[in-house]
């Protein structure tokens, strides 16, 4: 029984690290969410844009720190730490790696909403700010 738990462990672990290093593009990473997001709808810019700007219960909104249109650089609300551009277009750097975009988006959506986004709550932000040229 331990070969076998350790198989399946094996196995969860490359295919997590296969999943974890393609996305390489923000295209890519958006495909990968709309496909998390399994039949639910994903990947409406103008849902993740109303998503950005409102609370959701919480004090912080995505906005409080990154700007209304997140195209400039932003300000944490409590640090008042610079953070660069969140739009691809204007940050070459932002949503290339998965890794990377899960642990802002898990840290991020438990100050917005208290929870860990969903994949189709992703999506939407992730396609508005694809939009923005």
């Amino acid at each position: 029984m331990n070969v076998l738990r350790w198989m399946v462990h094996a196995c969860l672990l490359s295919g997590l690290a296969t999943g974890l290093a393609f996305a390489e593009t923000p295209a890519a990473l958006l495909a990968y969410y709309k496909t998390q997001a399994q039949g639910q709808a994903g990947g409406d810019a103008v849902r993740g844009q109303t998503f950005f700007n409102k609370t959701h219960g919480n004090e912080w909104k995505c906005a409080s720190c990154h700007g209304a249109v997140p195209t400039g650089k932003g300000e944490h609300a409590i640090t008042h730490k610079v953070i660069e551009p969140l739009a691809p277009a204007f940050n070459a750097q932002r949503f290339t790696d998965l890794a990377k975009s899960e642990k802002w988006f898990r840290r991020n959506c438990k100050d917005v909403l208290a929870r860990e986004c969903s994949a189709s709550e992703k999506a939407d932000v992730l396609a508005w700010l694809i939009s923005l040229k």
